[in-house]
């Protein structure tokens, strides 16, 4: 199974207190070294503490829903004043939706940190040889990369802002044991540097993952999403490299339908994603599965916040019989009593156990589809004939050329609700509405979240996004 499947019971090895409130979790970043470091099951624990941390609604659900919104999948109609503050490109820095994000995001990076820190100095643990610790070591880099992408993605303007050059977020890359808060107050580093942390953790992700993980992360999650920062960064030839050695890895294939969002983390169509059962049960924060369920779906099942945009309806309708519409989509009344579409991509209403994805094998032929148009080359296949078996799989007639924009199109209908539309457009300079004004376009300064004021306030050295005061 090519999934990530939190195991909620290990999350007990880090509660020292009652879940009421957020502040009584003791991070696992904090906790002593020789309490979490002295027995093979407490080490795994501490690793799959940091899969729970990526379990996070704000992390996996919020993250994605906001991109889609922000962009012009979702018509976003629902009454939370933080995620409306969002969609009208008004937020502020006391914002608590993108404060959850922020604060969850670099909880996980604390915790990645104390495995990557404290894991090489052990030594005579039964069952911890180099190469497990090796392995618990790539698993939690992994985790790290995935997480800062997603932060400075969401905190920063995109690469072609400034190829790079521009601010990203702080690269903390050390547990937190107590001592000088001060080494904590860090200036956020460029993109290139944040761009180039998650490169080199990849790296050494994929040099000690094994090909085969069962339910976490494995050498070919850690090239997807290397093969996707490749892609952002405009580095044709080694996206379209490593997208096709995931491809060509054999670990996975496309699925003959689109039955895998239907609660089947065990296809081949999966590299890494978010599984959400039944027996993970309430949390002290809304898990993926309950932000995916409630504002993807209609009610009663959902809140009915996020329908299909017209714009997204329109790509649609414009070549009637696409199965990803067809099979994906469920006509039902918004929370505005407007009649509409929703994805059925997050089915499970009544177990709120629905899945996030996170890198599937359809990304890697869209990667490789638009970095080798764009590079001039055809490594692995054309990007026609990548295209087309994908049209193919959807029920349509294949094209006879592609451009950037039937690329982008194809990429937008097979990813969409998944969370990728806002970074399309922005790296491709498009503007994030249909027709949207200065406040939409690549480079204004609310298509990207203010530096939340938890950070502004306790961070002296920490500098503030543009229009955020």
């Amino acid at each position: 199974m090519k999934t990530n499947h939190i195991l909620a019971t290990l999350l007990g090895l880090f509660l020292l207190v009652g879940c009421e409130d957020r502040l009584d979790v003791v991070p696992e970043d904090q906790v002593a070294s020789n309490t979490v470091f002295n027995s093979l099951a407490t080490i795994d624990g501490a690793v799959v503490g940091i899969y729970s941390k990526n379990q996070s609604g704000d992390l996996n659900g919020m993250a994605q829903l906001t991109s889609d919104f922000m962009a012009d999948d979702v018509n976003f109609v629902g009454s939370f004043t933080s995620l409306q503050e969002i969609d009208q490109f008004e937020t502020l820095a006391t914002n608590t939706s993108v404060d959850n994000i922020w604060l969850d995001g670099y909880e996980l990076i604390g915790a990645a940190n104390n495995v990557i820190e404290n894991l090489p100095l052990v030594f005579d643990v039964q069952g911890v040889d180099e190469t497990v610790k090796a392995q618990f070591i790539a698993e939690a880099k992994f985790l790290r990369a995935l997480t800062y992408f997603q932060l400075v993605n969401l905190f920063a303007q995109p690469y072609q802002f400034a190829q790079g050059g521009n601010l990203g977020v702080p690269l903390v890359l050390q547990p937190f044991e107590g001592g000088d808060i001060s080494s904590f107050q860090l200036e956020r580093s460029t993109v290139n540097e944040v761009h180039a942390q998650i490169e080199s953790d990849l790296m050494d992700a994929i040099a000690d993952l094994p090909a085969d993980n069962g339910v976490r992360a494995e050498s070919g999650s850690a090239r997807a999403l290397l093969a996707r920062l490749y892609l952002y960064r405009e580095q044709w030839a080694q996206a379209a490299a490593q997208a096709d050695m995931v491809i060509s890895s054999g670990n996975y294939s496309l699925a003959a339908d689109y039955d895998f969002y239907d609660d089947n983390p065990g296809s081949s169509e999966h590299i890494f994603t978010v599984v959400n059962t039944p027996s993970d049960g309430p949390q002290e924060v809304a898990g993926s599965d309950e932000v995916y369920v409630t504002f993807y779906n209609a009610a009663p099942g959902g809140r009915g916040d996020a329908p299909f945009s017209q714009s997204l309806l329109d790509a649609f309708a414009a070549e009637p019989g696409d199965r990803r519409f067809d099979e994906l989509s469920v006509a039902a009344t918004d929370a505005g009593g407007n009649n509409t579409f929703f994805t059925t991509k997050y089915p499970d209403i009544v177990n709120v156990a629905s899945d996030g994805m996170v890198l599937r094998i359809t990304e890697m032929y869209l990667i490789r589809a638009e970095a080798n148009l764009r590079g001039g080359s055809n490594v692995g296949d054309s990007p026609i004939n990548d295209i087309n078996l994908l049209r193919n799989r959807a029920g349509l007639a294949p094209l006879g050329s592609v451009d950037l924009d039937a690329i982008l199109n194809e990429r937008r209908k097979e990813l969409c609700f998944e969370g990728h539309r806002r970074m399309d457009l922005l790296r491709n300079n498009r503007n994030l509405r249909p027709g949207g004004g200065p406040e939409s376009e690549p480079g204004a300064n609310k298509v990207i979240f203010p530096i939340v004021e938890d950070e502004t306030t306790n961070n002296p050295n920490i500098t503030q996004n543009p229009g955020n005061f």
